[in-house]
């Protein structure tokens, strides 16, 4: 599915995928910086666990979100798919100034969650100025193409990854997460070698990409963040090779950005972290 068509006069609201194990304690900066865009002290954040199977999951980022100043935090229950036809949750839904998608299995949200209203209300909320983040299983799904499950390595292999629909608030990346921790470069190059039009953004973890209304993203977390841009690619062995052989990919560019670094999925172009100040 297409993102939602922001308003007239509207600006999209912030894309913000997390690559789980964010800091919750002594330095949550992705967190406080959610809770400020959402509202700060006025927010009304929307808490949905559908990914995680534990039951006390939901009422931990309440307990969080609220510590860190948010004015109202909800988590609603949407653990089934007649959950998503639920008026009273619904109505709590539409009334959110940021919405949050925990960890868990990415594929039970998108089987729970895909097609339904809960799914086209969180793309109408994001494209009238509502921020949107999802940490882990969450950040997998905000994208229209999600990586579903695949095989680790650093080497790009056929039939190595298993793609399905996500979220849809953007079209234009491929997120993957626990990037670094979990040695998932070869998925994600896999990914990317089906559909070179996206954009690779592999996530490590306790590090989240702020995806702002002019499509570019801003590094915020203490870990690295890889884009990979198949835009240029020369040459993909990917229709030649057999299952699981190795795909050769001639042409990509990869960039690492830490803290403060920018990239611009218009442009296509990354910025140093305080690129301005060092300017002569």
């Amino acid at each position: 599915m297409s993102p939602a068509r922001p308003p007239e006069g509207a600006e999209r609201g912030a894309i913000i995928p997390v690559g789980g194990a964010e800091e919750k304690m002594s330095d949550a900066r992705i967190l406080r910086r959610f809770v400020d865009i959402a509202g700060g002290k006025d927010a009304r954040i929307a808490v949905i666990a559908t990914a995680s199977q534990l039951a006390d999951t939901g009422d931990r980022y309440e307990s969080l979100f609220t510590e860190l100043g948010a004015g109202r935090v909800r988590a609603l229950p949407f653990e089934s798919r007649g959950d998503c036809d639920r008026p009273e949750l619904l109505e709590k839904l539409v009334k959110a100034t940021g919405i949050f998608l925990t960890g868990g299995n990415q594929l039970r949200l998108a089987t729970t969650l895909g097609g339904t209203d809960v799914a086209r209300t969180i793309r109408t909320l994001n494209a009238a100025g509502v921020p949107v983040a999802g940490t882990s299983a969450g950040a997998a799904f905000l994208s229209e193409h999600m990586i579903a499950n695949g095989e680790d390595g650093a080497v790009p292999r056929a039939n190595i990854v298993t793609l399905a629909p996500g979220l849809g608030l953007t079209n234009r990346v491929v997120i993957d997460q626990h990037f670094r921790q979990r040695d998932r470069l070869g998925r994600l190059l896999t990914a990317l070698a089906y559909n070179p039009f996206a954009i690779g953004i592999g996530l490590d973890e306790d590090t989240a990409a702020f995806l702002g209304p002019d499509e570019t993203l801003e590094v915020v977390g203490s870990g690295g963040i890889t884009i990979v841009d198949c835009a240029n690619v020369e040459y993909s062995s990917m229709d030649q090779v057999g299952d699981h052989e190795p795909v050769c990919l001639i042409g990509l560019r990869l960039h690492i950005l830490t803290a403060g670094a920018t990239f611009n999925l218009h442009t296509r172009v990354a910025t140093a972290p305080n690129a301005a100040a060092t300017k002569p």
